[in-house]
């Protein structure tokens, strides 16, 4: 490629090179190609120069931000309202003493479902983690595309995630239907500590 020719020019050099390399005149064929090959590098240019032009910097700089910062204090108060009804499950459970046994049994009762139920906390934050990750990075995909239809370098990516083991696959937290741990892996997960 030729030195100083900028990156839209790149299409065009090498079309008007490969014509100076033809001998005689060209055929329809080639004529075809060449328009062909002319108006893709113009789409290919037109398309670059729309990206750059993109306001990208909203999404990049205040969108996905302001979304991660606001799952992150949905994790915040749904672990401060988990905290307070465990509270009030202890103290519901420090009054069975004094209330008949029937009552102190449907109130044990009552305060275990609320314990059981309040699993959804860490639930609802395993899963949100996994929207903050996956905007994280949409958001370095876009900033990547954006510097490099700009002419820019690209922002240093991300350090890769080491590899993760077996037992870190199948500790992944909750899963959408159809695509969690199936029985039979954690049968052959279990069978292997045998």
């Amino acid at each position: 490629m030729p030195d100083g020719i900028p990156g839209d020019d790149r299409i065009e050099a090498a079309v008007r090179a490969v014509l100076g390399s033809m001998s005689g005149d060209l055929t329809a064929k080639e004529a075809t190609l060449l328009a062909e090959l002319e108006g893709l590098g113009r789409t290919i240019a037109r398309a670059k120069a729309e990206i750059a032009a993109l306001s990208v910097d909203d999404i990049t700089g205040a969108h996905i931000p302001s979304a991660t910062d606001e799952l992150d204090a949905i994790v915040g108060h749904t672990a401060q309202a988990t905290n307070d009804i465990l509270d009030c499950c202890e103290v519901l459970e420090r009054l069975q003493s004094d209330v008949p046994e029937a009552a102190a049994a449907a109130l044990q009762g009552a305060v275990t479902r609320i314990y059981e139920a309040c699993s959804f906390q860490d639930i609802t934050g395993q899963r949100i983690g996994k929207v903050v990750t996956a905007l994280k990075a949409i958001e370095s995909r876009v900033e990547a595309v954006v510097a490099n239809a700009a002419g820019r370098a690209a922002p240093p990516a991300a350090a890769p995630t080491p590899p993760r083991t077996e037992g870190q696959e199948l500790a992944n937290g909750p899963q959408l239907p159809g695509g969690g741990t199936s029985q039979a892996e954690i049968d052959r997960l279990l069978a292997s500590f045998d």
